[in-house]
C-alpha cells in the first residue's frame, strides 16, 4: 500500500513479493504513448504486480481521504459537501488560526506548512486532501477554516485579503496517513491477505 506509484514502491513490492499495489495516486495521470523499460508500469508488468487505485472515489468515500483526514485532525461531526470532495465538522474547542496550525503541523507530522493569519476564532473547519482550490470558496463561506493540500499563492492571497483562514499543509502530508488509515478496515474484511506500507517518505522535499 502506498499513496503513489512511484520507482521506489515498485521495487520494495518486488522485493517482498507483493501481488498486488494498492495505491491512491493512478499509475497514469496523462497519456501514454509507449511503455519505457525501467518505468514504472514496465516494472510492475515485469515483476507481474497488479496495481489497483483509488483516487477521486474514494476522496469523497464515507471511510475516503476527507473523511480520515477530518478523523486525524479530531474533527467531530462532519458532513459531505461539494459532492464529497469536502467535509465540514466541528473542534471540540476554539483555537486561534496559529494555534490551529500548529496542531495540523503536529498531528500530519509536517513542519514548514502555509496559512493565512487573521484574528478568527477557529472552530468549524472544512477539510478537502490533496488539490481542492476549487471548492475553496464554499468552504471558507461556510467554515471558520479550510484544511487542504496545496494551494496556490493568489489562491491564499485572495483568502487573505478577506479576512478568513486557509491551511495548505501538502498534498502528500493530507492524503498519505489518511489514504493508510484504511489498512485496519480492510484487514479486518480480507482476513486472509496480508497488507505491508511501504516504508517511503514524501519525495518531494522542503529545505529546513
Amino acid at each position: 500500500m502506498s499513496l503513489d506509484a512511484t520507482k521506489e514502491v515498485v521495487s520494495y513490492c518486488a522485493d517482498v513479493n507483493a501481488d498486488l499495489l494498492l495505491t491512491h495516486h493512478p499509475v497514469i495521470f496523462s497519456k501514454l504513448a509507449d511503455v519505457k523499460s525501467g518505468s514504472v508500469v514496465y516494472e510492475l508488468v515485469k515483476n507481474n504486480i497488479a496495481c489497483i487505485s483509488a483516487h477521486t472515489n474514494f476522496d469523497k468515500a464515507e471511510c475516503g481521504i476527507n473523511a480520515n483526514l477530518a478523523e486525524l485532525l479530531e474533527i467531530k461531526n462532519t458532513e459531505p459537501y461539494c459532492d464529497g470532495f469536502i467535509r465540514i465538522g466541528e473542534l471540540d474547542g476554539e483555537m486561534s488560526v496559529d494555534d490551529f496550525a500548529g496542531f495540523v503541523e503536529n498531528k500530519l507530522n509536517v513542519s514548514g506548512i502555509r496559512y493565512t493569519e487573521c484574528d478568527n476564532v477557529i472552530k468549524k473547519v472544512a477539510v478537502g486532501g490533496g488539490s481542492c482550490g476549487e471548492f475553496m470558496d464554499y468552504a471558507i463561506n461556510n467554515a471558520d477554516c479550510f484544511v487542504t493540500g496545496d494551494l496556490k499563492y493568489h489562491e491564499m492571497l485572495d483568502v487573505y485579503e478577506q479576512g478568513k483562514a486557509v491551511i495548505s499543509a501538502g498534498h502528500f502530508e493530507t492524503e498519505s496517513f489518511a489514504f493508510l488509515m484504511i489498512k485496519d478496515k480492510i484487514e479486518k474484511i480480507f482476513t486472509d491477505v496480508e497488507f505491508l506500507v511501504a516504508p517511503v517518505s514524501n519525495p518531494i522535499k522542503t529545505a529546513e
